[in-house]
């Protein structure tokens, strides 16, 4: 028999691991080839260097926050209905699925890269944050069902 726990717990995981290793990749770009970029760019591809880098900060505080949510229904320290609502659920959709095609005429590999795999990564959690919210609310209880 499928233990269904191990399996998300693995699942998770890998995710939580996915998501941290990007993590550290942005920093580190930011941290090193973004400064070295800066200079030399126009003051609009500066504009766009900066408004993509945190289009890319942005999408993974954001599926670090949800991640972390879901850690905490694991824990029992907050309920699968508690992680569908808000402050929980994954937010930044406007800005996190947005994919701006200029970014290319930057020549920079690195944050093109970032960036797709930081868009592909959203994608996937903003379904797991849907399945979250249809699992939540089919085990929500009809009103007076409980008398």
């Amino acid at each position: 028999m499928l233990n269904t726990a191990a399996v998300k717990t693995a699942f998770f995981r890998r995710t939580y691991d996915e998501a941290m290793g990007l993590l550290v990749e942005a920093r580190n770009y930011v941290a090193v080839n973004e400064l070295r970029a800066l200079p030399v760019l126009s003051p609009s591809d500066r504009l766009l260097l900066c408004c993509e880098t945190m289009r890319l900060t942005t999408r993974l505080t954001h599926i670090m926050a949800w991640l972390l949510a879901q850690r905490a229904v694991h824990a029992g320290e907050i309920t699968l209905a508690e992680s569908a609502e808000e402050p929980y659920v994954l937010g930044g959709a406007k800005t996190c699925l947005t994919v701006t095609e200029d970014v290319k005429r930057l020549g920079d590999q690195w944050l093109i890269t970032l960036l797709d795999r930081s868009h592909k990564l959203y994608v996937r959690v903003s379904r797991l944050d849907e399945m979250v919210k249809r699992e939540a609310l089919s085990h929500i209880e009809p009103a007076g069902s409980a008398l």
